[in-house]
């Protein structure tokens, strides 16, 4: 490929920060250190800024290299989605970058997987799993599944299914710290608690068909469900999370349901994400669909059961 071109010199860029050297850039791409060196040196020189911060052991952005990095992504990413949907005359194959929440990901996504690829075995699916939003206008990711309401965006969006939420606690946490009968009783409870800024940082209740929400406390607090589940079923303290990530060890008496009479049946959506449009990959296309497809009854319809 000739990388002499402003878009050589987006992925020269981009493949210099994804290896995080020069020598792994030129390897990756068949060059020589000294021609990434060049064009990264050139562009740097048409801007008029730097954009990497190089020493003897590591590689960093600058501001601009960063801002310069999300624009490059998008664009290449761009390219590679218009360039396929002229050649790949509706089939489905290339990589596809997917991101899911840890819990759900683990769960219920790795799951579907097997069947997917045996069903489109021309796609790569390349799966993250982390609890952090991901830039999908800036090519992080072409597929999000995302929990809880949406911001405004020109993102597509389709809805994959609702979860009710649930108050737990292990059965040793009860035994020595005691059961609460009423929600007012939490605030003599260790409460665990997501750590980053959510719609309703208190925990919402019902009584008599009034709302109500009530703030809580405890010592741990983390971004990851899944991680709230598995410290309550240790005994560290109260969760209230997402009923799907705890259905199991509900089922197996590893974690109590508290304040049922209590819960206001508060459901949140879960959406897969992507960018849409008549440029949208067939593997995109087909992911959302299947998701859309294996999620049907997912996770649990009608009032908890436990």
């Amino acid at each position: 490929m000739d990388y002499a071109g402003r878009s050589g010199e987006l992925e020269v860029f981009s493949k210099v920060v994804e290896e995080g050297s020069l020598s792994g850039a030129a390897r990756a791409l068949g060059l020589t250190p000294s021609a990434v060196s060049r064009i990264i040196a050139r562009t740097e020189q048409r801007l008029g800024t730097r954009l990497l911060l190089r020493t003897t052991r590591a590689l960093n952005l600058t501001n601009e290299g960063e801002a310069y990095l999300r624009g490059a992504r998008r664009i290449l990413a761009d390219l590679l989605e218009v360039e396929e949907a002229i050649t790949d005359q509706g089939v489905p194959r290339g990589r596809l970058r997917v991101s899911a929440a840890l819990g759900h990901g683990r769960q219920t996504v790795v799951p579907l997987l097997s069947t997917f690829s045996a069903r489109y075995p021309e796609v790569l699916v390349d799966l993250t799993l982390s609890d952090e939003i991901v830039d999908i206008h800036g090519g992080e990711a072409d597929v999000a599944l995302r929990f809880g309401q949406l911001p405004d965006s020109s993102l597509s969006a389709r809805c994959l299914g609702h979860t009710g939420q649930v108050v737990v606690a292990s059965p040793d946490y009860l035994a020595r710290c005691g059961t609460p009968q009423r929600p007012e009783d939490l605030a003599q409870h260790n409460c665990l608690r997501f750590n980053f800024r959510r719609a309703m940082p208190d925990w919402p209740f019902r009584r008599q068909g009034q709302d109500f929400s009530l703030k809580v406390t405890g010592n741990i607090a983390c971004s990851s469900g899944e991680a709230l589940a598995q410290l309550a079923r240790l005994g560290a303290g109260i969760a209230r999370i997402g009923l799907f990530t705890v259905a199991d060890e509900l089922q197996r008496g590893e974690l109590v349901a508290l304040l049922q009479d209590y819960n206001p049946g508060d459901r949140e959506p879960l959406h897969a994400v992507f960018v849409g449009g008549p440029a949208m990959p067939a593997r995109v296309r087909v992911f959302v669909d299947f998701l859309v497809e294996c999620h049907r009854d997912w996770p649990l319809h009608g009032d908890s059961p436990f």
